[in-house]
Parts: C-alpha cells; sequence; structure tokens
C-alpha cells in the first residue's frame, strides 16, 4: 500500500475521497475537516487526499461513474472515504452497481462491520432503553449473497416478462464471514453472538449458511452463540435490545437490521460503516450508512455524527487507536452538550456540530 514515512518520523496517509452525491458532499467535507484537525493536534501522522468526482450529476452527463482505470486509483491510497451515492435523475440499481458495489467487490471487501450504541446526549425512540441496553456490532457479509448481480430479465417490454434474482453463497464466503464475526464477539466483553437466518424458508442458500455457522462455532467454545430468523429478529431488537451484542447476517439482512438498528439508537444520521479487506490487500472502504437525502441536500443541515464516526473508525483501522478514541470521545461530547442536528431533536446545522467537534478535539488533545 502507498503509506510512507517522511523525515519527521510522520505516517502520512493517502485518503481516496469519494463524496459522491447529495449530503455525501456535504458530510465529506466536514469529515475532512475533522481528520485534518485531529491529525494536526495528534501530532503523529497526517492525510493526504485526492478527491474524486465520480457523482450522478457527472454520471448524466458522460454516461459513467468510475472510469476504466478507477479501480487502479484506489488502489493507490491506504483507504478510502465515501460519502454517498444515489440521485433522482439515476435509476438507484444504475448507481448502485456503477460505484460502490463495483468497489466493494473489486477490492475484496467482504465484511461490512455496523456498530451501533447510543451515544451521550442522544436517546432512544424505545421507552427505557438506555446505553447499556443497546450496544451491537453487525457484521454484514459484504461480498455475495442477495447483492451478488446474478440474475437476468427475458421478455422485458411484453405481457410475459420474467425476472430472476439469484443469491449466491459460496463455502468460501460463508465460512470467511462468519469467522470475523465469532472472532468480533470473541473481542467484546460480553463474547456474544447472534446469527441471522431464513432458513425455513430458503432451504438452499441459507441452509447452508446455517450449516458453515454452527461447523464454525465448534472452534468458538468461549463464545455465546444463538439462531434467530430474520423476522424474529426485528422484533427482539425492538423488544429485547439488552439480549443482543454481535450479529451476523447476510448481504441483505444485515443492510436492512442495520437500518432498524440506527434509528432504534437514536438517528440513521448518526450510524457508521467500515467495508472490510480483513486481507489488508486493498483498501477499505469508509462511510456512513445514511445515503445521499436529495431532500436535505445543500441545505447544511444534513448530521454528520455518523460521517465523523465512520472516520474515527478509519482512523483505527489505519493504527491509530488513540487518536479514534479522542475522536469519538469528542463526538459524544458535543452530543451531550446539546450541539446537534434536527433528527437528534437539536437545532445546530452541519457546520455547528463540526465546528464544535473541532474545538473538543482541541481540548482533548491540546493538552497532550
Amino acid at each position: 500500500m502507498s503509506t510512507v514515512t517522511v523525515p519527521d518520523s510522520k505516517r502520512v496517509f493517502k485518503i481516496a475521497s469519494i463524496p459522491g452525491d447529495g449530503i455525501g458532499t456535504d458530510i465529506t467535507s466536514a469529515a475532512i475537516e475533522v481528520l485534518q484537525k485531529l491529525a494536526f493536534l495528534d501530532g503523529k501522522f497526517s492525510f493526504e487526499f485526492d478527491h474524486f468526482d465520480w457523482s450522478s450529476e457527472n454520471y448524466v452527463k458522460r454516461g459513467w461513474y468510475m472510469p476504466t482505470h478507477g479501480m487502479d486509483q484506489l488502489k493507490k491510497h491506504d483507504a478510502i472515504y465515501f460519502g454517498a451515492v444515489g440521485w433522482p435523475s439515476v435509476p438507484d440499481h444504475i448507481s448502485l452497481w456503477g460505484l460502490i458495489l463495483p468497489i466493494r467487490n473489486s477490492l475484496n471487501q467482504y465484511v461490512n462491520v455496523r456498530p451501533t450504541r447510543i451515544l451521550r446526549g442522544t436517546t432512544s425512540p424505545l421507552a427505557k432503553c438506555g446505553p447499556k441496553d443497546l450496544d451491537w456490532v453487525i457484521i454484514r457479509e459484504n461480498s455475495e449473497g442477495e447483492y451478488a448481480g446474478h440474475g437476468g430479465t427475458t421478455h422485458g417490454h411484453s405481457q410475459h416478462a420474467i425476472a430472476t434474482e439469484v443469491s449466491i453463497f459460496t463455502r468460501v464466503g460463508i465460512e470467511r464471514i462468519m469467522r470475523f464475526a465469532f472472532e468480533t464477539a470473541k473481542s467484546r466483553p460480553r463474547k456474544k453472538l447472534t446469527m441471522v437466518t431464513k432458513s425455513n424458508a430458503q432451504r438452499h442458500g441459507m441452509v447452508l449458511w446455517d450449516a458453515i455457522f454452527a461447523e464454525i462455532a465448534k472452534d468458538y467454545p468461549d463464545v455465546e452463540w444463538d439462531k434467530m430468523l430474520v423476522d424474529a429478529m426485528t422484533v427482539r431488537m425492538t423488544l429485547h435490545p439488552q439480549t443482543l451484542d454481535t450479529i451476523v447476517a447476510t448481504n441483505l439482512h444485515a443492510d436492512i437490521l442495520s437500518d432498524l438498528a440506527a434509528a432504534l439508537s437514536g438517528s440513521i444520521g448518526i450510524a457508521p460503516s467500515s467495508n472490510l479487506d480483513p486481507t489488508r490487500q486493498n483498501p477499505s472502504m469508509f462511510e456512513p450508512i445514511h445515503g445521499s437525502a436529495p431532500d436535505i441536500a445543500g441545505k447544511g443541515v444534513a448530521n454528520p455524527v455518523g460521517a465523523f464516526w465512520s472516520a474515527a473508525e478509519m482512523v483505527r483501522w489505519l493504527g491509530q487507536a488513540e487518536a479514534a478514541d479522542a475522536l469519538m470521545t469528542a463526538i459524544e461530547n458535543v452530543t451531550e452538550a446539546g450541539i446537534k442536528t434536527k433528527d437528534l431533536h437539536g437545532s445546530s446545522k452541519t457546520k455547528e456540530v463540526t465546528d464544535a467537534v473541532c474545538k473538543e478535539l482541541e481540548s482533548i488533545l491540546g493538552s497532550k
């Protein structure tokens, strides 16, 4: 990878920035400002950002999101910071398959990690649900399953149209995500893992999913585990959040459940995600999960907390755990002080939250 050491021993991390669409541009700008402040105050590392304008607006103009050599450009970086993709002028399946899904697949980002918890100063819509009751990590299979892209349409312009969407489940794909999930659960205090399935109705791929999970579980006797059907899981998340800790699910199921988890923790605007290549042979990608939100784009009201949390996860992945912890502390100091956007029942703008986080970083790291 492209990380270098300069004469003053400060590490320089090269980051590919893809702001994308809608509020993705707003929150990416805010995240970069916070990251630069963090690096300056920490003093042990710095960032160099390369910006790639692979937006839907440009797609409409030129007919492509990413150039043919785009993946080679991304591979020159230590990590990728992604804003959001999607705009009303482009069908959603075109924007996803034109940009973010090819990046995940081509760069072997087979794990998607989505932590969820109630931050200080925020509240869950669930009655009597506090920070100790909702602290989860959702591990999403990120390379196959329902988003494998297999299938097709025939007779599409007739009354006899037929479309197939084929889910792909492989032993290799299932084994590696299950091991990652068990290792994650093992590293957390409760050492508890819940596997989500739908093998009662999906009798081939999901049955294999269940079987391989049971095989892998034998290698982790110190991890307590259970199994839930995905529909029952939504009920458990809502009524008994304290019974959950680490969760592993398929590409589609985890995509849906993590949105529910974000809402239950206070707002989808605070939720981060990490698209990881655990082999570290390719750059991993970090993004908030909220999407492009065209209805509030350009208004300066987007919640940047999910972007900041994603940035903290990137910093941690790059080996700077203390700096990542400092950023998370700054974020929670700000939310606890009541400096929050509308979705968190506050009145602050994106810039006000950003400025407040930068100021908190000065307080935390300025005294080092």
